[in-house]
């Protein structure tokens, strides 16, 4: 058996907000001998440029992974025109896969082979309470699952479900780590906090805001100032909502903005069932529990509500060559960046048979027979 590399080049799409993955993204498909155009978010394209010019200096020779940056329309449409592409490696929002994905079945018939398509995209990440939970890990998981990064990651907690007879004790929790967080520029390693990562982001989250503002449903509790006058600076938001179908509690954000749904203590297996399907998306979640039995029967429930599961702990946080990251639903192919699955698809598998007694006559034994 023969691993061939894919025959053709793989189209590798970086977003701007994790560097590790946008290195990931070109070297996955050159690790396993394709060559590669690496197209890094418009807004990171410097440290990915240094990036490569590690790679070379360490001896990746030119022209394996080239670098194109520039707008998604230009490098985009004339990689997913061209008649040898072979693959796309991609992290970035579902609606820009989704058309991708699109494009290239319009152009099926144009291409050389079938394109290998590999995506993670967007989530909409849970945490899920137990009544059993403990109320100072379930906050320290909120704060740190919702707000690390701004909340500018596709696995950021985003929604919460927590039952009635821990809220008051959640609510005071928030209230208080919240209130230490400290903002300011990232290199001041004493700031927990920081700006989004340009207007655009600022004015899409902001409007998330102004909607709960201004519609029932759900209520600002913490935060909810935005200042665009120095930096895009969002206050650290969470919302309570009494719809669990509010807009903030089932459409990606992607920003500081936490929204919470409080639910009856007795309700517990129901709302696992509503937590699983009042969203697309389907990347991580956790579950906060001291019920072993409890824990069991989220797993299951859940089965199909999360790529990456945790249980006691924030949904963030996977650990490279521990734990393989993507997740299903509108979230992504799941095809596992950091592991041997998603190496596989960069490879095209050859059987090859060699007879070392080759026959002489076309008859077979048995047709002798009578």
């Amino acid at each position: 058996v023969q691993h061939r590399p894919l025959e053709g080049f793989v189209f590798a799409v970086a977003p701007f907000n994790f560097t590790a993955i946008a290195g990931n993204l070109p070297t996955a498909p050159a690790i396993m001998g394709n060559t590669v155009v690496w197209k890094p978010a418009s807004s990171l394209v410097y440290t990915p440029w240094l990036f490569l010019q590690m790679l070379e200096e360490a001896g990746l020779p030119p022209g394996v992974i080239n670098f194109v940056p520039g707008s998604g329309a230009t490098v985009g449409d004339t990689c997913l025109a061209d008649p040898h592409l072979a693959g796309i490696h991609f992290t970035g929002s579902t609606r820009v896969f989704q058309q991708m994905w699109k494009t290239i079945g319009e152009n099926i018939s144009s291409y050389k082979s079938y394109p290998r398509i590999v995506g993670e995209t967007g989530g909409k990440d849970f945490v899920f309470a137990h009544p059993s939970a403990d109320a100072d890990v379930l906050v320290t998981a909120l704060v740190r699952g919702a707000f690390e990064y701004q909340g500018q990651k596709c696995s950021a907690a985003s929604r919460a479900y927590i039952p009635r007879s821990l809220w008051p004790e959640v609510e005071t929790g928030l209230r208080t780590q919240i209130g230490r967080i400290s903002m300011g520029p990232p290199t001041d390693f004493r700031n927990f906090f920081g700006a989004v990562i340009d207007q655009a982001a600022f004015d899409s989250i902001s409007a998330y805001i102004d909607y709960t503002k201004e519609n029932d449903g759900a209520e600002i509790l913490i935060g909810g100032f935005c200042d665009d006058s120095t930096g895009y600076f969002i206050e650290p938001t969470v919302i309570l909502a009494s719809d669990p179908n509010f807009k903030t509690m089932v459409e990606e954000i992607f920003g500081p903005v936490l929204t919470v749904f409080v639910y009856e203590d007795k309700q517990f297996e129901e709302t696992l069932a509503l937590c699983d399907q009042s969203s697309m998306y389907a990347l991580t979640g956790s579950i906060i529990s001291r019920d072993r039995r409890a824990t069991s029967l989220a797993i299951s429930k859940l089965e199909h509500a999360a790529g990456n599961f945790y249980i006691n702990d924030k949904p963030t946080g996977a650990v490279v060559g521990q734990q393989p990251f993507g997740g299903g639903r509108a979230s992504g192919t799941n095809d596992k960046a950091g592991s041997q699955a998603n190496l596989m698809r960069w490879v095209s598998t050859r059987t090859i048979k060699e007879t070392f007694v080759p026959p002489t006559d076309f008859e077979y034994p048995f047709m002798d027979e009578k």
